[in-house]
């Protein structure tokens, strides 16, 4: 009788556990990612979600390491693409949690340290659109 109680027990505590992050989870709001400008990325998007850092990891050691420059996973490509604008139709920067990178980074609890390094803006930001200049 006591072995079939704790029987019981340990099966209603391990369906709980199965059971209630799926139902916590279910509610849970998600981040409201922006779009990037093209039709597709160089990738499918759950492809991307999971693996970007590889990517951006392995295209810096063959930049870096190797000498070789190639367009598809760089970074500045990916900034390119998914630059997002403010109110006043500016790029806004890492600083801002609106940033394309800081949505989900953000969500996730995730730092980001490429922008110590890299512009977290379009090259077109840092330009005057009358002169094409460097600002």
């Amino acid at each position: 009788m006591r072995n079939t109680r704790l029987l019981i027990l340990l099966i209603a505590i391990t369906v709980l556990a199965i059971v209630t992050p799926v139902v916590v989870m279910a509610g849970a709001p998600l981040p409201d990612i922006p779009k990037g400008k093209g039709d597709h990325c160089v990738r499918d998007t759950e492809f991307m979600r999971m693996n970007h850092m590889k990517l951006i990891l392995h295209q810096r050691h063959e930049t870096v390491h190797e000498g070789i420059r190639t367009k598809k996973y760089s970074l500045k490509n990916c900034i390119d693409c998914h630059a997002v604008k403010d109110a006043n139709n500016q790029y806004v920067s890492i600083a801002s949690p609106k940033h394309f990178c800081r949505v989900c980074h953000d969500y996730a609890a995730v730092s980001i340290d490429c922008f110590q390094c890299h512009a977290s803006k379009p090259r077109a930001a840092f330009t005057s659109a009358s002169t094409g200049k460097d600002l």
